[in-house]
């Protein structure tokens, strides 16, 4: 069964007279050629010694015209021939075992469903449906043209490898046409490509609806168009694009046009250059072509397809009571047929063998029920008997046909009466700018491989349209760059979007990619966004200039510290010296240098043992400073308190109890500290929470209690020496150290009320310059207020420094 002319006459239904027979027009050579092939390979069987020895196959040749009414006609024709045998019984012209037909999808579907009720097998050479492939509904269908499956897989794998996201699929109004586009799009859908519009082609288009589909080709963004259809409905589509001059599009084609001479003119060309697609396998037969060639129209057996071929191509009319083809017009020309013409002279896609693919399937398909047969005549356990056979006695030995054909492909069908799914790659080319359209093989797919060896392309070898060498773009969207993300457009397909660059420590280091990634916790996103890099450690270091700076400070408090230690040494036998008890103003300058040493600790990378370093000697030195101006305080109150030389707070006096005094106030210090390393001592930590582009090294306190409390006893001191200083403030102005206390507490106090606030809302480092001034800055303000007077008056005022004038200013008063 062929489609020998391509299409089915309209017919104009007026309900007013009976319709008349149904016609047929557009003799097709291509299909014609297929079935000549098939009585070739047929008659090529039957001289065979190796098969089917002492059988000869015969055929019968039907045209369907590509309609589904003449199919139908057609298999019930052939399955109601009735069985006729000569005088011995053995058959002279027997019932039709098989059919090999139909070329397309929607002739074999609706043919299968009329054989499955009689059990006659179906072998198809070119209708490629998915849907073909249900055994509950197609049992006795086989084909030799791989399942529309994998040319959709295939279709959508060379969308996604020339990175194609945004295509127009296009299909015919048959079987064929919607399920190869509802597989395509799945396919593809899964890769995330998009489908910009899907146009479904009438098989009778008027010319409106040609130009509404040509427009949405034109209009649309989309540069790539697939299309699954015959060369019969695509070429009115074709013809309309070539009369608007639409050009610029990149067409991907099935394989039932892509090798198409009715297609690829040189009309059409300017529209259709580059067309690449998949192809049929293809095989080179030299032989056919003189097959083909050596035809004689009139001669017996009579085929009057031959007959109309002959006029077609020669433009002329034979004279004979011979019958034309049935189903189409006679056609009458001026010129007369003689029969000697030669074929050979003329050009046509007839004679044209370059391109044996659809004929290579034939061949499979006549080869493979002859190896049917003959596995059927050598089984020696089968009874079934080859001279009166039953085509459902077929279909045992069609299913486990496999086979080695000459051109070395394994023939097999697999459980679903699909064979292997392989196609070529071509692409359409010239070889000059007026030369004919060259279909180049550029790759192939085979669905028997891996998966991610099923496709392999040959880019270098493509030329696409316009002529160019580079990989047409077809995208809704450009692609998202390193460092961007895709945001979908709302109400618009996912292959539309924006691109929005990443936020700030997420990253994108590869193209279109729809989330930015996080960077872990110790990197950061660079500025491009497009890669992590690890994250700035920050600590306030001796290197940098501010903490360069309050090094120098607290160095420079710890000399300032060291000379007043040296003058007073220096003059600890003058009066105003030993007036201020110079055992605890030694010990308390101890106590300052102490004080301002310990900021040095505060410098540099947190350690485990830097941390719990810096914290208790803050607190033990500033213990000892507090206890010893306590002390001092102490000592100026009770002095003026005692009224008589053998008062008994004289006793207070002495240095013994001031000594213990400061060791009792410094030792409870010295318990809360060891506590705290105990229980829970401070450590290091990285603060990745504050600043998500750094991570800031800093103590922990350990235990915020011990903290607390280590600090509360430094400001109880600080408070109770306060107290005291302030009551003995009114004291004779040469004994009166109590007023420079008093200025040196209120320094303190105000110091570290201030520093609460700063130190909270101080960021990273700061912190800890922060705690590092306020030590600085407290430590400063008793070291000035309390020894700079003094000093100022050994250096200065050596004449003040004696006793005589010490007297006469405590007389004076």
């Amino acid at each position: 069964m062929f489609p020998i002319h391509s299409k089915g006459v309209e017919q104009k239904l007026t309900f007013t007279e009976r319709p008349g027979n149904r016609r047929c027009r557009g003799f097709n050579l291509r299909v014609f050629r297929w079935s000549q092939a098939m009585v070739y390979f047929i008659e090529e069987i039957n001289r065979n010694p190796a098969l089917l020895p002492n059988i000869t196959l015969g055929y019968r040749l039907y045209d369907t015209c590509g309609v589904e009414m003449f199919s139908l006609r057609t298999a019930l024709s052939v399955i109601s021939q009735p069985l006729k045998r000569n005088a011995t019984g053995v058959c002279v012209s027997p019932s039709v075992p098989l059919i090999v037909g139909d070329s397309g999808s929607s002739l074999s579907m609706a043919i299968s469903r009329v054989l499955n009720l009689f059990k006659v097998p179906l072998v198809s050479y070119f209708a490629s449906c998915a849907c073909l492939s249900d055994k509950s509904q197609f049992p006795y269908f086989f084909r030799t043209i791989p399942s529309d499956v994998n040319q959709a897989r295939a279709l959508a794998y060379l969308v996604r490898h020339f990175g194609w996201t945004w295509v127009g699929t296009m299909g015919a109004d048959d079987d064929y046409g919607r399920t190869g586009i509802d597989m395509f799009t799945a396919e593809v859908t899964h890769l995330g490509v998009c489908v910009a519009y899907r146009i479904t082609i009438p098989k009778l288009p008027s010319q409106e609806q040609l130009r509404e589909i040509v427009a949405t080709i034109r209009d649309s963004t989309a540069e790539v168009v697939v299309a699954f259809a015959i060369e019969e409905d695509i070429e009115p589509v074709v013809k309309e694009m070539v009369s608007q001059n639409v050009t610029g599009k990149q067409w991907v084609a099935s394989e039932a046009w892509v090798t198409s001479t009715l297609i690829s003119t040189r009309e059409n060309y300017a529209s259709l250059s580059g067309t690449i697609g998949f192809a049929i396998r293809r095989a080179e037969m030299p032989t056919l072509k003189h097959f083909l060639q050596d035809l004689r129209p009139l001669e017996s057996p009579y085929n009057p397809f031959i007959r109309e071929f002959w006029e077609t191509q020669f433009q002329c009319s034979f004279n004979t009571t011979l019958p034309a083809a049935s189903m189409a017009d006679p056609m009458h020309y001026t010129n007369t047929c003689t029969g000697r013409e030669r074929v050979e002279d003329t050009d046509s896609i007839y004679n044209d063998v370059s391109q044996l693919r659809v004929t290579y399937n034939m061949h499979k398909a006549v080869y493979a029920v002859a190896h049917a047969l003959h596995n059927l005549l050598t089984d020696q356990n089968s009874t079934v008997s080859i001279h009166n056979l039953h085509p459902w006695q077929v279909v045992r030995y069609l299913r486990t046909v496999n086979y080695t054909n000459i051109f070395g492909d394994v023939v097999h069908f697999d459980k679903n009466g699909d064979p292997v799914g392989a196609y070529d790659i071509v692409n359409w080319q010239r070889g000059s700018p007026d030369g004919p359209v060259e279909y180049v093989t550029v790759g192939r797919f085979d669905s028997s491989l891996p998966p991610t060896q099923q496709l392999l392309v040959n880019s270098d070898t493509i030329i696409w349209h316009r002529g160019q060498k580079e990989v047409p773009k077809s995208v809704c969207s450009a692609s998202c760059q390193h460092g961007y993300r895709k945001a979908t457009r709302e109400g618009q397909p996912v292959c539309c979007y924006d691109c929005v660059p990443c936020a700030e420590g997420t990253i994108t280091n590869d193209t279109d990619q729809p989330e930015c990634t996080p960077c872990p916790d110790d990197y950061w996103s660079n500025s491009r966004r497009d890669a992590c890099v690890r994250k700035q450690i920050e600590f306030l270091s001796y290197t940098e200039a501010f903490g360069m700076a309050l090094a120098a400070t607290a160095i420079l408090g710890a000399v300032f510290t060291s000379a007043v230690a040296a003058i007073f040494l220096q003059h600890r036998g003058t009066p105003i010296v030993r007036a201020n008890n110079s055992e605890l103003s030694f010990l308390l300058l101890l106590s300052l240098g102490l004080c301002f040493l310990c900021t040095l600790t505060f410098l540099g990378r947190p350690t485990s043992w830097a941390c719990p370093l810096r914290r208790t000697s803050f607190g033990l030195s500033f213990a000892l400073c507090l206890s010893c101006l306590l002390c001092k305080t102490l000592v100026v109150l009770l002095a003026f308190k005692a009224k008589l030389p053998g008062d008994k707070t004289a006793r207070w006096f002495h240095r013994p109890q001031q000594r213990l005094s400061v060791l009792v106030c410094s030792s409870l210090q010295v318990l809360l500290c060891v506590v705290w390393l105990v229980r829970a001592p401070p450590y290091p930590i990285r603060n990745t929470w504050l600043y998500r582009d750094r991570v800031i090294l800093e103590c922990h306190m350990g235990s915020v209690a011990l903290f607390s409390c280590v600090l509360g006893y430094i400001g109880c001191l600080a408070a109770f020496c306060l107290l005291l200083a302030f009551l003995a403030r009114k004291l004779p102005d040469n004994f009166n150290e109590a007023k420079f206390i008093t200025f040196s507490m209120l320094i303190f106090c105000a110091v570290w009320i201030t520093f609460i606030p700063a130190y909270v809302s101080s960021p990273g480092k700061f912190t800890v310059a922060v705690e590092i001034f306020a030590i600085l800055a407290s430590s400063f303000g008793v070291l000035f207020c309390i020894f700079v007077p003094k000093c100022y008056i050994i250096i200065f005022l050596p004449d003040h420094n004696t006793k005589k004038f010490l007297m006469s200013q405590k007389g004076g008063r």
